[in-house]
């Protein structure tokens, strides 16, 4: 007799209302303020080509993994690398296994031997918007009063 492992499933399908909410939220509570802080727009997005993704699940299946963690993030002030990035928010794709615990399942981040030592399995640099926007598509279009710098439609 085969036993089959249940899928854990955390996130669901959701509608434009939805994303459009979530992100007006987002500029309004944390954005506006990230983006006076840094001098200049913060990021608003994240986009990766659907082969980027497809690769690193391919990695991350050959791994062992069950799941992607996304972490916020943040490049550093002087980020030689990209200096156009420097600052600015990102998101990092993690592969996860779950693990049995004394207090239960949880998601591990998957590390892996290299030549240099053990490596956490994990994906970034996408296209980060701004300032690398193609068009704007409405979702999330949010007027917001910045005080004496008048208003901001973003």
């Amino acid at each position: 007799m085969t036993i089959e492992k249940k899928t854990v499933r955390a996130g669901k399908f959701v509608d434009t209302n939805h994303v459009d909410t979530v992100i007006k939220n987002y500029k309004q509570k944390r954005w506006i303020q990230n983006s006076q802080r840094l001098g200049k727009e913060d990021s608003l997005s994240v986009w990766f080509s659907v082969e980027d993704i497809e690769a690193f699940l391919a990695k991350a299946k050959e791994h062992g993994a069950d799941g992607v963690r996304y972490y916020f993030g943040a490049y550093d002030e002087n980020f030689a690398e990209k200096p156009v990035y420097a600052g600015r928010q990102t998101l990092v794709m993690v592969a996860t296994k779950e693990k049995e615990t004394a207090t239960g399942a949880t998601n591990k981040d998957i590390y892996f031997a290299t030549e240099k030592g053990s490596s956490i399995l994990a994906y970034n640099f996408g296209q980060i918007c701004p300032p690398f926007c193609s068009s704007e598509n409405g979702i999330g279009v949010t007027i917001v009063d910045n005080g004496s710098e008048g208003l901001l439609v973003t």
